[in-house]
């Protein structure tokens, strides 16, 4: 097999959350292209639905599933209706999370009920979906969660309870990795750097010349585009990277 072979995904169905706009909707495309089914998740029902039909105007075969990842119940029906429809899961992506209230809040001026959704969303859906994945994946599938640079950071001043949550999903991908370990399950997660996506746009509350100078001050001189996590999530998918689990990948455009 030559190693472009490798990162070819036919035959393959994935599931992908928050499939329907920025990094999700990348990355349900990048799997697509590469070969694969997508079977496209998320709490509005419109952009799940562009989203499929981008992916069948380019062969693939794809749903889009209207799904609350915050209920168990809902992700259990997200898998139950990709495996009867296509037959089987091959690889999730828990990529369902965003800020919720006011994300520029300090820690102590963040309201319980930003405290809960926040985590409810951005760490117990992860872990929640996790389970249910385990239960539909084959000996040898694939788990990929989206975590942040922002877990990685010494300190997260106005974005703790966001970045909390992605310091603790980097903890629970290496957990899961060692647990799925002998069905063969490999695990990992993407973390993102600064992204010019239409969700951070319209969650930071940040301008156009505010996200341009922000481009500006980075390494590669640009913010993130869904392309870039579509290629990373297609590594990670693949068996490109059949030897690697438990890894959280920096797609950051810096060291």
């Amino acid at each position: 097999m030559s190693i472009l072979e490798l990162f070819r995904l036919d035959g393959k169905v994935a599931v992908v959350t928050g499939g329907g706009t920025g990094i999700g909707r990348g990355i349900a495309l990048g799997l697509a292209e590469a070969g694969a089914d997508v079977v496209v998740a998320g709490r509005r029902a419109a952009p799940v639905e562009a989203v499929r039909d981008e992916i069948r105007s380019r062969g693939r075969r794809s749903i889009a599933v209207p799904t609350d990842v915050t209920m168990e119940s809902s992700l259990q029906s997200l898998a139950d209706t990709a495996v009867r429809e296509f037959g089987a899961v091959d690889i999730w992506v828990s990529n369902a999370g965003g800020l919720q209230g006011n994300p520029l809040a300090s820690l102590k001026e963040t309201e319980r009920e930003h405290w809960d959704a926040t985590t409810t969303l951005n760490f117990t859906a992860v872990w929640m979906a996790a389970k249910v994945a385990e239960s539909v994946l084959p000996d040898g599938g694939v788990l990929i969660n989206l975590s942040s640079i922002g877990g990685a950071a010494k300190g997260a001043p106005r974005n703790g309870v966001y970045s909390a949550c992605k310091a603790a999903v980097d903890h629970l991908t290496r957990t899961l990795a060692l647990e799925f370990a002998p069905r063969r399950i490999r695990v990992n997660a993407i973390a993102p750097g600064p992204v010019a996506t239409d969700d951070y746009y319209r969650a930071s509350g940040f301008t156009d010349a505010q996200f341009a100078k922000m481009a500006g001050k980075q390494p590669l001189g640009r913010l993130g585009e869904p392309e870039d996590f579509g290629a990373a999530a297609v590594y990670l998918a693949s068996p490109a990277s059949a030897w690697l689990t438990g890894q959280i990948l920096a797609v950051s455009g810096m060291p």
